[in-house]
């Protein structure tokens, strides 16, 4: 950490990604729970994701109070319940197309909220980083993500729905990178592997064949540019080796 570069975001920018941060926390810290059997580790991982949560009250609270915070679409609560009874249902390519499901919509927003953060953060690492092939990559990652941004709002905007704003404006002009290239690669992979386990989510209640199709084509490049970045990682000897299983035909080889 370089603690005299000057500012590289402003604060309304620092608020937002703090609310998405700990949208990610929240995630990871109950899927940790479900993994856990030993008693410490579920009561650990269950305390981080209480002040996880607390952490995510204060932060929609202040960004309320401030104007910053971005509802998601809104649609009208049905009177009554309605069972599908067409094949309609499901198309997307061509004709008349269906309305968004409240599923729908909530995994676009979602996904697009986590996607304006990357951008912003590729933007600004872009913009400060000294090597060539790791900006080469984050400026790869930031049209990526503008291209999927993009796809996502048209599927709004066609059923009339907002979407919510970008924060390039928020990067400021700054060249001095306060932080090590290591660990600006090492979070925006980390943000991009999140990712694909979100459009996969998305993926799971897009019922509309057109929107499971963009889900589908979005996954393998956000998945091609993720290893993309494990290559940068590797080559940089910058990628820890998570714990493996014991390699049994290895260990009969040695024995012999």
């Amino acid at each position: 950490m370089n603690m005299k570069a000057p500012a590289l975001f402003t604060d309304t920018f620092v608020l937002v990604y703090i609310h998405v941060m700990t949208l990610h926390g929240m995630t990871g810290y109950a899927g940790a729970v479900g993994n856990s059997a030993r008693e410490d580790q579920i009561d650990y991982f269950t305390e981080c994701n209480l002040a996880t949560m607390k952490l995510y009250k204060r932060i929609v609270n202040l960004m309320l109070q401030k104007g910053l915070y971005t509802r998601p679409p809104n649609i009208d609560i049905a009177d009554s319940v309605d069972m599908i009874d067409q094949q309609r249902y499901m198309a997307g390519w061509f004709g008349k197309k269906r309305p968004l499901t409240a599923s729908e919509i909530s995994g676009i927003s979602y996904n697009m909220q986590k996607t304006v953060v990357k951008i912003t953060l590729e933007i600004a690492f872009g913009q400060v980083c000294k090597s060539k092939a790791v900006q080469k990559f984050f400026l790869l990652g930031k049209d990526i993500c503008e291209k999927h941004f993009s796809i996502f709002r048209d599927i709004l905007q066609k059923s009339d729905l907002s979407s919510p704003p970008t924060f390039a404006s928020e990067v400021t002009d700054s060249i001095t990178s306060p932080y090590s290239e290591k660990l600006m690669l090492n979070h925006i992979v980390l943000l991009v592997s999140a990712a694909i386990g979100f459009y996969g989510a998305g993926l799971a209640v897009s019922q509309r064949r057109d929107i499971a199709v963009d889900y589908t084509r979005m996954l393998a490049e956000i998945g091609l540019y993720a290893n993309e970045g494990a290559q940068l990682l590797i080559e940089n000897g910058w990628l820890e080796q998570p714990p493996l299983a014991h390699d049994r035909d290895g260990l009969a080889k040695r024995k012999g």
